[in-house]
């Protein structure tokens, strides 16, 4: 310890901090609170010295003003940025003399330095949120909110918005009023209503009822007031407008008159708040992130904008803060999503607006520019903190929504490794953002699938698919069947060989519905292409086969059942004993359980039109003219009662299922079919005739008077048989 500073051994100024002596007990204060400002260490060291509650003893019961001042900077340096800190001065029971302080103390400097205490405090997701929600606590923040003191105010609504983790949370404020107080500080001074958009903006995060309850607040005068602060002169006031309004159209889209250009207008403040220094620049990538998100229009815009270059600056600059790293990669993923404009430009395969008046060495240090960016991407796959690991796999998954990346630039090992290894990570929340990620790179046009199997990646997602966690089920079961999308016999020979019929029935039959659909999916890839392939649905006694029909027989969702049935067309598209297999299902020869046929329920359920085309999927396949037994499943078809029902679907709102029926018709009647209008159900069995010749015309239009002919008599022409 240097000499200069004056400083006792830390066991001694501890001591002192109980000493007798006023000025004693002072210097001490001052001593450790000067010693442990940003050293991490020397928090540690005097937590655990014991130094922390008698702090806090100085601040619960001494009188004087520098004591008291000197005890809350103390505090409030050991809870700064320290979580161990935190824990240390919460333990030590400060949170009610810090209140008591706010409340009663007529001391301005006093107040200010509690207040600041409280404003670290609540920093930490350590904080005792619920506790500052009950009671006389709740009125006091309120009531604080209209402080003389604007800082007082600013730590108010700060602590409040820090309280809003849930919807309960929320409203909890809003019941108590917290949201009025909120809106009436924004015709204040600078500070009061930066920290009341800072409270309104935690308020509707995520919640659709607060949100158009803020719209409508005094007849949308209150809104108005938000939207004109987005032009402010200063810049923290832009940027907190913009994440209110922005948290307000993510919970709830199209909620107020011209929306589209309100956010197209904050999409330009916000891609310029990104080069601000300090707290706006480090959070405005992620309220960027918030404005574009699902919307391609201004996505696009943000492309014009050059967000995707401003971003990839970002990157470049190496070492940024752990929050503002997260939020540019969520604001890549978002621009990056549906937009290929943006992809191809930051994988620098085509230049941006400003790029192209680059050439020979402009154009180099261009491509070196976006190269550094996709490094930072991967490198981010590593980072210590799980938030920004999440970021960078839902990036690269954005990006992997493009054939052509796959295939070339996200073809490189250094990309592939890292991201496998997440399938691991401590933390399920990264794991199943890097299953996400995943399931686009092993899909079968990349090059990825050999790597895959080398670094035993099957076998993690197999392992995963038997997770506890139905989030992490769901992910790994979609990456087995991205996995198995047009893959050859070996790779589905391989995959099965782990996962075993048992796991992938158990898996057909999950407690969610979601694993259930992609279960089944993953039995539709494994089935489609050669007789072999669907061959292994046959395995076991057929077990994965029965485990389908039975799915069909019992699930209500209609993306379980348009999987289900895609199983039946894929195996229904094999041999002769395959078509007979699902034919024993589609049209079995007695009642079983799941009668009448689950075919013919569900070319009759209007709600789902990719449920109906999958059905007549099945059907056409099942009675393809060519097959050696097609007469006689049609006619087993037709008894079912399928052929009156694709009748009925002629004239289908959904294009491609009337397209799909008339060829199924075609092949009922080995006729060509044009329309209802050669179409006859003739009696006593209703049995459908399709009529090439031009004088069908005739006999359809007598047809009612001669059916009712035949009802009368009771006699039918041998013809008709």
């Amino acid at each position: 310890m240097p000499a200069s500073t004056g400083w006792g051994k830390p066991e001694d100024l501890v001591e002192n901090l109980s000493s007798l002596d006023t000025t004693a007990r002072l210097k001490a204060l001052r001593d450790v609170k000067n010693q442990i400002i940003g050293n991490k260490t020397k928090k540690l060291s005097y937590i655990k010295l014991g130094a922390v509650p008698r702090v806090v003893e100085i601040l619960a019961s001494d009188s004087e003003t520098p004591l008291l001042v000197q005890s809350a900077a103390a505090v409030g340096s050991f809870a700064c940025g320290n979580e161990a800190g935190v824990k240390a001065v919460l333990d030590s029971g400060v949170l009610p003399h810090l209140l008591k302080m706010l409340s009663f103390g007529d001391n301005k400097q006093v107040v200010e330095a509690c207040a600041r205490t409280l404003k670290m405090i609540f920093q930490s997701t350590l904080a005792p949120r619920n506790e500052m929600l009950v009671g006389q606590r709740m009125e006091l923040l309120l009531a604080l909110l209209s402080s003389s003191n604007e800082n007082v105010a600013e730590v108010a609504a700060h602590v409040l918005a820090r309280c809003c983790e849930t919807p309960e949370h929320q409203q909890v404020i809003v019941d108590a009023g917290g949201m009025q107080r909120l809106v009436s500080l924004l015709s204040g001074s600078v500070k009061r209503r930066e920290a009341a958009l800072d409270g309104l903006a935690a308020l509707v995060k995520n919640n659709p009822q607060i949100s158009l309850r803020l719209v409508a607040m005094e007849q949308g005068r209150a809104l108005a007031s938000i939207v004109r602060f987005v032009k402010d002169k200063a810049p923290r006031t832009r940027f907190l407008a913009c994440m209110c309004l922005a948290n307000i159209s993510r919970s709830c889209p199209c909620c107020y008159p011209q929306e589209w250009d309100i956010r197209a207008s904050m999409l330009a403040v916000v891609v310029k708040l990104l080069e601000e220094p300090g707290q706006v620049g480090e959070e405005s990538p992620t309220v960027l992130a918030d404005i574009v998100a699902n919307n391609e229009e201004l996505q696009k815009a943000a492309y014009k904008f050059d967000a995707i270059v401003k971003l990839c600056a970002l990157l470049q600059k190496g070492s940024l803060p752990t929050k503002q790293l997260e939020g540019v990669l969520m604001a890549l993923a978002e621009l990056c999503s549906r937009l290929e404009d943006s992809r191809r430009q930051l994988l620098d395969q085509e230049p941006g607006k400003n790029e192209g008046n680059f050439t020979g060495r402009g154009n180099q240090i261009i491509h070196l520019f976006f190269q550094q960016a996709q490094a930072a991407i991967i490198s981010a796959l590593s980072h210590p903190c799980e938030g920004v690991r999440v970021a960078a796999c839902t990036c690269i998954k954005s990006i992997s929504r493009s054939v052509k990346n796959l295939r070339t630039t996200l073809s490189d090992e250094r990309l592939v490794f890292p991201l496998f290894k997440l399938l691991d990570d401590p933390y399920p929340v990264v794991q199943v953002a890097a299953l996400s990620a995943v399931s686009n790179v092993v899909l079968d046009f990349t090059p990825h699938k050999s790597v895959f199997f080398q670094c035993g990646g099957v076998s993690q997602l197999i392992q995963l698919s038997r997770s506890m966690d139905p989030m992490l089920r769901l992910n790994a079961v979609w990456a087995l069947r991205n996995l198995l999308y047009l893959a050859d016999m070996s790779v589905k020979e391989k995959v099965m060989a782990e996962l075993t019929v048992s796991t992938l029935t158990s898996l057909i039959h999950d407690s969610e519905e979601m694993v259930e659909e992609q279960a089944l999916a993953f039995v539709r890839n494994l089935v489609y292409g050669s007789v072999d392939s669907v061959q292994q649905v046959f395995a076991e006694d057929s077990a994965i086969l029965t485990a389908v029909e039975r799915q069909l027989c019992i699930a209500s969702r209609p993306e379980v059942c348009t999987q289900g049935v895609y199983v039946l067309s894929n195996i229904a598209a094999g041999n002769e004993s395959h078509k007979e297999a699902v034919m024993s299902f589609v049209a079995p020869v007695s009642p079983g359980e799941c009668s009448p046929s689950p075919i013919l329920r569900f070319l009759q359920d209007m709600s789902n039109p990719q449920l109906r085309v999958a059905a007549v999927w099945c059907v056409m396949n099942l009675s393809y003219p060519d097959s050696s037994g097609a007469v006689t499943r049609v006619a087993r078809l037709r008894e079912t009662g399928i052929e009156q029902q694709l009748l009925k679907m002629v004239d289908d709102p959904c294009l491609d299922v009337k397209d799909r029926v008339k060829t199924a018709l075609e092949q009922f009647t080995g006729e060509q079919f044009t329309g209802l209008a050669n179409v006859l159900i003739l009696p006593p069995e209703n049995r459908v005739v399709i009529f090439a010749n031009p004088a069908f015309t005739l006999i359809s239009f007598y047809w009612p008077q001669i059916i009712d002919l035949f009802e009368l008599v009771k006699v039918y022409p041998s013809g008709f048989d």
